[in-house]
């Protein structure tokens, strides 16, 4: 019998190390979780009722099982308390209050017992094999692994990495790469998440960090740090465009990433299933930039607007498909590698637009200062665009206009703040009509053809305004981007719709003045309206 026992022992510490070993686990966690799994059966055993305990010693093997009781004057659970005088028998010296231990004999699993301590076992060290995985990979996105392809299910790549599993989503492969199952696959972790059926790592092929850690692996200078990649865009499988800079002038950026007759690069696109990849200097100059971007085509003028983070780029007409690229494709990558949307337009359509915009700021100043078509065209020629330009510019930068003096000048002012008035007076009339309260003119920053955007939009009231998020009052419109083939680039999302005065370039910090104005009434007497719930609430609980 003492032969069995310990042949019993023996066989429980070689399963905790050979489980320990082949999960990669700690020896304790499976010992603790037969240490559960004995507690679990002996409760079956002896009555769920007891508070059984079970010590199970990792060296030898020697299994000890016991149930813990309480010490009181008078029983009233007997399977959790003792009475003093039983106490004394099982550990002499035992006070009231006291919670002693009482040895169990050990207990001979039966076939079902024992298949439900195997089950409490395999879940416990399942969990820990899953939270053994979670922490091996948390803290490793953004890094390259290597693994092979165990299957293919409904699209996504399921890669076997050793210990773990990642899965490559459809859309993160690259297009028309056939997956084998057998095979080995480079990917990028791009996160793990920690989920109920375990940790999940997500991996990818198409996204723009694996072209760049690639070139890390290729271009030494580029891992060490001498050369950076600031910006890098993607047409999985097709193309590519990256922007480099080095921060030792005797190395070209470009030249070191291509490599002697191009063996560096060539690495990199037989890696992406041929992609063509172009490598372009990156310049602080966001117009030289630009220009570079949209290489091969060559650049005529490059107009930035900053606050809408917009480009409009001018090309010589016979050089307007290369800009564009096969179906928007060159302009797109240079949009995503500079971060701004870029329009393209030959010299012929800029002219146009130049000249038709040109004529309506003409014909707004001639109308508005009841001027002659002269007059209003040199004021366009020196850069005046708004009615708000000619009435508060100082008198002496609008008399040294050649032609222009101090009289014109004043004159001119005087004209464009009436004009500016009569606008405001037909704002307050429509705005008025639309029912918006006058309290809301009251309000910093906020203007009468505001009230009037803001009447259009059914927010009439303190209240109404009150109710807005700052996003919702002042976030800038994104506007459609337009393609050559007369497709349309549509990345409007419902959070990109822009807030209701999101054309007035309200910044965040007028936005935020605005909401807590017009909040403000929220809390004039808040203390006395408190009472006065509280005395309806006293009120409703006496009836």
């Amino acid at each position: 019998m003492a032969s069995a026992i310990s042949a019993n022992r023996a066989e429980l510490i070689a399963i905790a190390n050979s489980v320990a070993t082949e999960k990669m686990i700690d020896k304790s966690i499976v010992i603790e979780a037969m240490e559960e799994a004995i507690q679990k059966s002996a409760r079956n055993r002896y009555g769920a009722e007891n508070d059984i305990r079970a010590k199970l010693d990792a060296r030898t093997g020697d299994l000890r099982l016991w149930r813990v009781v309480e010490v009181v004057e008078e029983v009233e659970d007997y399977f959790k308390q003792v009475d003093l005088k039983q106490a004394e028998k099982l550990e002499p010296g035992s006070k009231l209050g006291d919670f002693i231990v009482d040895p169990l004999p050990p207990v001979d699993l039966g076939r079902i017992d024992a298949q439900s301590a195997k089950q409490v076992i395999f879940q416990k060290v399942r969990d820990a094999e899953r939270e053994r995985q979670f922490e091996e990979f948390k803290d490793r996105g953004g890094e390259i692994i290597t693994g092979v392809i165990k299957s293919v299910e409904f699209g996504h790549v399921i890669v076997n990495l050793g210990r773990a599993e990642g899965v490559i989503r459809r859309d993160q492969q690259i297009p028309r790469e056939a997956a084998r199952v057998g095979e080995r696959v480079r990917a990028i972790i791009l996160k793990v998440e920690r989920q109920n059926r375990g940790p999940q790592i997500f991996l990818s092929r198409a996204h723009p960090d694996f072209m760049r850690k690639l070139f890390a692996q290729e271009v030494p200078e580029i891992y060490d740090g001498i050369i950076e990649i600031h910006a890098a865009a993607r047409d999985p499988g097709s193309r590519a465009k990256i922007g480099v800079i080095s921060h030792d002038n005797s190395i070209d950026p470009v030249g070191a990433c291509v490599g002697m007759k191009g063996s560096r690069v060539q690495a990199v696109v037989q890696e992406l299933q041929g992609e063509k990849i172009d490598i372009i200097p990156w310049s602080e100059d966001t117009a030289t930039f630009v220009v570079n971007a949209l290489q091969p085509a060559t650049v005529s003028r490059v107009v930035i607007d900053e606050e809408e983070m917009r480009i409009e780029v001018v090309v010589p007409d016979d050089q307007l498909s290369l800009a564009i690229g096969r179906r928007g494709q060159n302009v797109r990558l240079a949009s995503q590698l500079t971060g701004s949307q870029i329009d393209i337009m030959t010299e012929q359509e800029s002219s146009e637009k130049r000249q038709r915009e040109f004529a309506e700021r003409s014909k707004m100043f001639e109308e508005e200062l009841d001027v002659d078509e002269t007059l209003s065209q040199l004021l366009v020629a020196e850069g005046f665009t708004e009615m708000e330009e000619v009435a508060y510019i100082d008198k002496s930068e609008l008399a040294a206009i050649e032609g222009f003096d101090e009289e014109l000048a004043e004159e001119l002012q005087s004209r464009a703040q009436e004009a500016l008035d009569r606008r405001e007076a037909a704002c307050r009339e429509e705005r008025q009509a639309f029912g918006v309260e006058d309290d809301l003119a009251e309000i910093p920053h906020i203007t009468e053809q505001m009230l009037v955007t803001l009447g259009k939009a059914g927010i009439k009231t303190l209240d109404d305004l009150a109710d807005l998020a700052t996003d919702e009052l002042i976030a800038k419109k994104r506007v459609e981007q337009r393609r050559r083939d007369g497709t349309v680039n549509r990345r409007m999302r419902e959070e990109d719709k822009g807030g209701v005065l999101g054309d007035y370039g309200l910044s965040e910090e007028q936005g935020n003045e605005i909401i807590m104005a017009a909040r403000a009434h929220w809390f004039e007497d808040e203390p006395a309206g408190s009472d006065d719930s509280g005395e309806a609430a006293d009120a409703d609980s006496s009836q």
